[in-house]
């Protein structure tokens, strides 16, 4: 019975860090928008994960990273101490200095 009961729980979602990236400067693209130059810092930055954007240590906005590249090359992911241009889905208000957070929801199982 209790294994049944657990099994109807719904799991708890964890937050975990991926990676961070540094915004050092901005660029404007027509008809894309605007592209943050990053410097990551921490970790790896994949495309289409879930990312907060962070200044002065508030979380402005959450969604999705729309467009990585490295140079002119579109990438899957960007290591830690490489250069980038990320494009954040419906954000525009970018400054230098930001700091993009991408993270991952981890389920943790109930007991």
């Amino acid at each position: 019975i209790e294994s049944a009961m657990l099994g109807m729980l719904a799991p708890e979602l964890e937050e975990v860090v991926t990676g961070d990236a540094e915004v050092r400067e901005i660029f404007s693209v027509p008809r894309i928008g605007r592209i943050a130059g990053c410097h990551v810092t921490n970790g790896t930055i994949t495309r289409g994960s879930k990312v907060r954007f962070l200044r002065d240590g508030t979380i402005i906005w959450k969604g999705e990273i729309s467009s990585l590249r490295r140079f002119k090359e579109d990438v899957r992911e960007v290591q830690s101490g490489f250069e980038c241009g990320i494009g954040l889905s419906d954000y525009q208000d970018l400054k230098e200095g930001d700091v993009i957070e991408t993270f991952e929801d981890r389920e943790i199982p109930r007991t």
